[in-house]
């Protein structure tokens, strides 16, 4: 019955996927940013599914109820802050600008060759976000439908691509729209019933005001801290996020979309952790599976389960499809050098073709890292990791101040990408969890150091950059170019 349920919906979905890509009409402009013709509603909610998938879902519940609110709560209201703090100093910015893909932005401002840097490392921090809701599909079949870990992550990224390829981000925003307001009455529904039937308890120590989780290092207060600064901050360069707010028809309707996405996230990532506090009070907790499909399974009525399931689901595919478009295009436009042709009779738009045949690639690595990496919450924070100590920097700095040139950005990518995968092989855990993927065994970082090489990364980024732009300041005053609205280019034969 509750596999039945949320096929129905993953066939909603797919189906208007498919049936909004006719909006395409053979134009990559369309594909990649919808024309530039969305309103507050569908790029609200596109930025909304984003933030809510599964990590901010299931990843938030599982840490919630093992470590208490603020290590699970900090995946939804990292992403909440991110989203506060573009729609206050950036959307309105880079709207205006005409940009395709973020990575437009570096070229414009620091060059070709910083361009490709931010699109390779891009491309692989969103390779591990879109892995993150792969793993969260693949364990919601294994758990319901007896099905193993591995089909339900193929059948997942199957559907997903199905929609993705044929409407880009006609089809992305449309079902997003559908996805937010399950995921919305599945979150109310939620609450209501579990303080009707459980009751709302918080553990000792573990609720939102026990602030010792966020000043004590033997409670994780560096890891939480690094999460609300990863996703908060290193969010703002996120891919996906950025192509809903070029997607916007204004400036204006792009900011106010931000912060309506805030606002939504903020209040289901809260939702979700205060149920999983009152599940860890009655002995519910991650210890063995995901909290959140133990409690659906063997606690809730059918119907319940049904709803908040296909609202993750929902959600865990909006992410999925974000982070599928959004590198496929970096991949061709900014390492390729693939532009924009216009459609004509007899000519055809090279960008739209390519972007969609470099989705199977794309794929295909966000699965293996599924398949690898079966964590949820953890994989998010990783992407926005190598965000932050990268390419946050050369991005905030870029946009607000001008002295900084090339050397500079360099500087800070080279600096934080070096600093924090050094410190990341060095430290046994990995936000609670063992460093199972790439540790040195040493003793010289312990595990109480986790969490501390977020803020490191972020810091020595920052002082390259400062340090590099005042010794070596860009030639000229360096303004981002805005991106012409076509690009016209001889059409291969």
């Amino acid at each position: 019955m509750i596999i039945a349920g949320i096929g129905a919906t993953v066939l909603a979905v797919v189906v208007i996927g498919i049936v909004v890509a006719r909006k395409v009409d053979g134009d990559s402009a369309n594909y990649l940013v919808a024309g530039r013709r969305l309103g507050v509603p569908l790029v609200g909610a596109s930025l909304m599914a984003a933030a809510v998938d599964s990590n901010a879902t299931v990843g938030n519940t599982d840490l919630t109820s093992l470590f208490g609110f603020w290590s699970g709560a900090s995946l939804a209201l990292g992403l909440a802050i991110c989203l506060l703090l573009t729609g206050l100093f950036l959307a309105r910015r880079l709207n205006g600008m005409g940009l395709y893909t973020l990575a437009d932005y570096y070229r414009n401002r620091y060059g070709r060759g910083v361009e490709v840097a931010a699109s390779v490392l891009m491309i692989f921090a969103f390779a591990i976000l879109m892995a993150g809701n792969l793993v969260a599909c693949g364990f919601l079949l294994e758990h319901f439908a007896g099905l193993p870990y591995w089909a339900g992550v193929v059948i997942a990224v199957t559907l997903v691509l199905i929609y993705t390829v044929g409407g880009g981000m006609f089809s992305d925003a449309y079902t997003a729209a559908v996805q937010i307001v399950i995921t919305l009455v599945a979150t109310a529904a939620l609450v209501i019933w579990f303080g009707m039937t459980i009751g709302f308890q918080v553990p000792e120590g573990m609720g939102p005001f026990d602030m010792e989780q966020l000043t004590s290092t033997d409670l994780g207060a560096p890891i939480n801290w690094a999460t609300l600064i990863s996703l908060g901050i290193g969010d703002i360069v996120a891919i996906d996020f950025m192509q809903r707010v070029f997607s916007a028809r204004t400036p204006q309707i792009a900011r106010r979309a931000c912060f309506t996405a805030a606002a939504g996230t903020a209040a289901i990532g809260v939702a979700f952790a205060m149920v999983a506090l009152g599940s860890a009070a009655i002995g519910i907790d991650a210890t063995d599976g995901p909290m959140l499909f133990t409690l659906l399974s063997d606690h809730a009525p059918v119907w319940l389960a049904v709803l908040v399931l296909s609202g993750i689901v929902a959600a865990s595919f909006s992410t999925a499809s974000g982070a599928i478009l959004a590198t496929s295009a970096v991949a061709v436009r900014n390492i390729l050098g693939v532009r924009r042709v216009a459609p004509a009779d007899g000519t055809y738009d090279p960008l739209l073709r390519w972007t969609r045949l470099a989705m199977l690639p794309i794929v295909v690595v966000g699965t293996v890292i599924a398949l690898t990496v079966a964590q949820t919450g953890i994989l998010l924070t990783l992407a926005f990791d190598l965000m932050l100590a990268c390419l946050a920097v050369p991005f905030l700095l870029g946009v607000f101040w001008k002295r900084g040139g090339t050397a500079a950005a360099v500087a800070a990518m080279v600096t934080g990408l070096v600093v924090r995968f050094g410190l990341f092989v060095l430290t046994p855990t990995i936000y609670g969890a063992p460093n199972d993927i790439a540790y040195i065994p040493n003793d010289l970082v312990p595990a109480t150091f986790d969490g501390w090489p977020t803020i490191y990364g972020a810091i020595v980024s920052i002082v390259a950059y400062v340090v590099v732009a005042l010794a070596r300041p860009a030639s000229e005053p360096v303004e981002p170019k805005s991106e012409p609205e076509e690009e016209m280019e001889p059409a291969v034969a």
